[in-house]
């Protein structure tokens, strides 16, 4: 028999192979990396555009949030201004309302000839012009009667719980006064604190008409505003609020004690809001009228006795009149 051949595993042949294998591998290898420079360039300078790209982006937007903002500020300054014009017209628009619902109460005296209510106590007539600059009244004379040459009058009313207690007797005075005045150019009524009793009508004169006054007489009966018994802050708000070179006004107080720390403190207050000009009138008359502060028993507080000293020292001041009630003037 023939004898086989022995065939060896790693002979030549196969080893050639091997190699040859490898060296095609490495060839490819070496290929490959001829090009990865120029892609890895490429590529950072795509990145380099992009990041440019970007930047300038960035840049337009800031810019337009630039001009966005100043543009939202303009826009915020224009509201601002709007918003303030229109609370000033609603005020207007208030006070106007005010008064078109105090002429249009139900009223019988509509119905009166008002040329009879205009016929009366006080006449700002020239001659009363003429001979007012030549009145003179020495510190310590005694008023016999209250000035009304007045064309604006203002009533500050303590309306504390004391004063409630004869709140129909404070009306009564309150009626009288106005009668002394037939016809004024404007009125105001508020309480010690400042506090008005027509809200509508804050800060601006109320045309003095029968319907008016009828409307003050008919509140009155219910009107009970918190009052801390010092007239102090309603005198001068009153005077800094509606005091005017052009207008003669007087001031109307009426109540029964003054609760305030210090009566000289509440009279420079005073002097320093309603100065005296160079013939010694004040800008201002100050009238007042005390009130019992109880109907039973002869003791008088001491809050009655310094509203009566303040008072009174308050009006020779400032050209006015204090009228002190007792029971018997009721």
């Amino acid at each position: 028999m023939k004898r086989r051949r022995n065939v060896e595993a790693f002979s030549l042949s196969f080893l050639d192979c091997i190699c040859c294998g490898f060296g095609a591998i490495i060839l490819l290898l070496v290929l490959s990396k001829i090009y990865e420079p120029v892609i890895l360039e490429k590529t950072e300078e795509d990145l380099q555009q992009l990041i440019a790209k970007l930047q300038e982006e960035l840049f337009d937007i800031r810019g337009q949030t630039t001009v966005v903002t100043r543009a939202l500020s303009t826009v915020r300054l224009e509201t601002s201004e709007t918003r303030m014009t229109l609370a000033q017209l609603q005020r207007e628009l208030n006070a106007v309302q005010g008064q078109y619902e105090l002429i249009n109460q139900d009223d019988p005296l509509k119905s009166i000839d008002e040329g009879k209510l205009r016929a009366a106590r006080q006449r700002l007539s020239e001659e009363m012009r003429r001979l007012r600059p030549n009145f003179r009244r020495a510190p310590d004379d005694a008023v016999g009667g209250i000035p009304v040459d007045s064309e604006y009058i203002i009533f500050v009313i303590d309306t504390s719980g004391s004063m409630q207690s004869k709140w129909g007797w404070a009306e009564q005075k309150l009626s009288e006064v106005l009668d002394v005045y037939p016809r004024v150019k404007g009125l105001q009524i508020m309480n010690d604190n400042g506090t008005y009793m027509f809200p509508q009508n804050r800060g601006v004169w109320i045309d003095d008409t029968p319907q008016v006054r009828q409307a003050i007489r008919n509140t009155m009966r219910q009107w009970q505003p918190f009052s801390d018994s010092d007239p102090s802050d309603g005198i001068q708000y009153a005077i800094e609020t509606f005091w005017a070179p052009d207008k003669k006004v007087s001031i109307y107080v009426l109540g029964d004690e003054f609760q305030g720390n210090s009566m000289e403190t509440v009279l420079r207050k005073i002097d320093t809001v309603n100065v005296e000009d160079e013939n010694g009138n004040r800008r201002v008359r100050i009238h007042a009228i005390g009130f019992p502060y109880s109907f039973g028993g002869s003791s008088i507080p001491p809050s009655s006795q310094r509203f009566a000293g303040l008072m009174r020292t308050l009006c020779e001041r400032n050209g006015g009149t204090f009228v002190a009630l007792t029971l018997a003037d009721r």
